[in-house]
């Protein structure tokens, strides 16, 4: 049997709008797998799985908040600028 063990990271894009004549971010949450556990045997073994996946977890958690914060930012930045152009 083989185990993955990801993290979630939060990543920002940008795009143009052309209807406000901006460029937008936004951020989206990706993962990234930074261990395979395979053949386990003992206690330890499982020791590292439960850790593992506790770091995927709160990792989870905290770029999850960190994503929608950011997101709330950014739409709240591109409305404002986007309000401040003629003939909006």
């Amino acid at each position: 049997m083989l185990l993955c063990s990801c993290i979630f990271l939060p990543r920002t894009t940008t795009r143009y709008d052309p209807a406000c004549g901006i460029t937008q971010r936004h951020m989206t949450l990706e993962a990234y797998q930074i261990a395979a556990f395979g053949g386990c045997r003992n206690e330890g073994c499982a020791e590292l799985l439960v850790l593992a996946g506790a770091v995927s977890a709160a990792s989870l958690v905290v770029s999850g908040s960190v994503v929608a914060v950011g997101e709330v930012v950014y739409w709240l930045e591109a409305k404002g600028r986007c309000l401040t152009v003629p003939g909006f």
